[in-house]
């Protein structure tokens, strides 16, 4: 396929991707096996990746900022626990076996997907926020580990960063929103590092990926998409199911 076919339809998929972030969550299940099927090696893909969730989250901190939604210091604190995680995260990702993160990503797809289906309905609006103490240990510990995770895979890092939140610190989710895009931002520069001293990214594919993803998002912010919630879903659901598939067989 010719080579700007390629690079518009990796703008499209960034874009989609980035309206889902916003929406539902879980748009690096659809870039991350995109960028696989573009002929990147996984680890490369998995590099790659991170530019867009980079830029992307620079966009919603500005956007949540636009608003006079400000992450407290307790945002600060916990992303550094992640920084440090995904350090740990992206250098497995880098070493793993291509065709064995290519099962792990199908099987964390899927499970991602079913937990977007099934997850429980979060209401933190009566509960006052736990953000000191034990509850702050807690959380920097929680957040630890959800940094390797996010430093290995990203995918789907966004619903565990806002159950956490919720579960542990009882914010509610404009506050936890607002939390994640930082963590995220924080810990994608650890993994980005992994990855760039390691020449696992594609910085043509990465850019034109965070053009979509950055755009995707700040259309879906700025007209606080919430009917097409359901649609989504559903069209997550089939292309995920579909890109899982591929990925295992083709092992």
């Amino acid at each position: 396929m010719n080579e700007i076919i390629l690079l518009c339809i990796l703008a499209v998929i960034g874009f989609i991707a980035g309206v889902i972030n916003t929406i539902a969550g879980g748009g690096s299940l659809l870039t991350l096996p995109m960028l696989i099927f573009m002929g990147l090696p996984p680890a490369v893909a998995n590099g790659t990746n991170r530019i867009g969730i980079f830029i992307q989250s620079i966009f919603s901190i500005a956007g949540f900022r636009s608003k006079g939604i400000k992450p407290k210091l307790f945002g600060l604190y916990i992303g550094i626990c992640a920084l440090i995680g995904s350090l740990i995260g992206a250098q497995i990702a880098v070493d793993i076996k291509g065709e064995t993160f290519n099962r792990i990503l199908a099987i964390v797809m899927v499970a991602v997907v079913l937990f977007m289906v099934f997850k429980p309905k979060m209401n933190v609006l009566e509960l006052t926020e736990r953000i000191t103490g034990k509850h702050l240990w807690l959380s920097c510990i929680a957040f630890f580990f959800i940094g390797i995770y996010g430093g290995f895979i990203q995918a789907g890092v966004g619903m565990l960063i806002l159950l956490a939140l919720t579960s542990i610190n009882h914010l509610n989710l404009v506050s936890s929103n607002a939390v994640k895009v930082l963590v995220v931002f924080i810990y994608t520069i650890g993994a980005l590092a992994i990855f760039a001293y390691t020449n696992q990214i594609d910085y043509l594919y990465g850019f034109i990926l965070a053009i979509g993803n950055a755009t995707g998002g700040w259309f879906a912010s700025r007209w606080a998409v919430k009917k097409g919630d359901g649609l989504v879903k559903i069209f997550l659901i089939i292309m995920v199911i579909a890109m899982a598939i591929k990925l295992w067989v083709d092992n």
